[in-house]
């Protein structure tokens, strides 16, 4: 079994990937230039995933994780002013952003 922040880096480096090939315009640095608070994030994640957690578990994780750093709905995200168009329920999210979390979910599942 990897480590906790190895299997984390490997979601981080995952999703860098995945927001690359849809187009989001404000993709993660790789994971040794994150924010600690992005990093932390990762590493929460993957301990929920690990405690078997849902993707919708998973999102409403980290919209919780956000919410307690500040941060609220906008239309874009910006960490500047703590925005993130994602901070809505599971069910309001694209399509796209649900199989996001299923891979982020799968990728620590296959790790651990």
């Amino acid at each position: 079994m990897a480590d906790l922040e190895a299997v984390a880096r490997v979601c981080h480096e995952a999703n860098r990937a995945w927001q690359r090939a849809t187009g989001d315009p404000v993709p993660s640095p790789p994971w040794d230039e994150a924010p600690a608070w992005q990093r932390d994030s990762a590493i929460d994640g993957v301990k929920r995933a690990q405690a078997g957690a849902t993707a919708e578990q998973l999102h409403d994780a980290w919209c919780d994780f956000k919410r307690a750093d500040g941060w609220t709905y906008g239309d874009a995200e910006d960490p500047e002013l703590k925005t993130h168009p994602h901070l809505v329920p599971y069910a309001e999210l694209p399509e796209e952003q649900h199989r996001r979390d299923a891979l982020f979910a799968a990728i620590v599942v296959a790790l651990s």
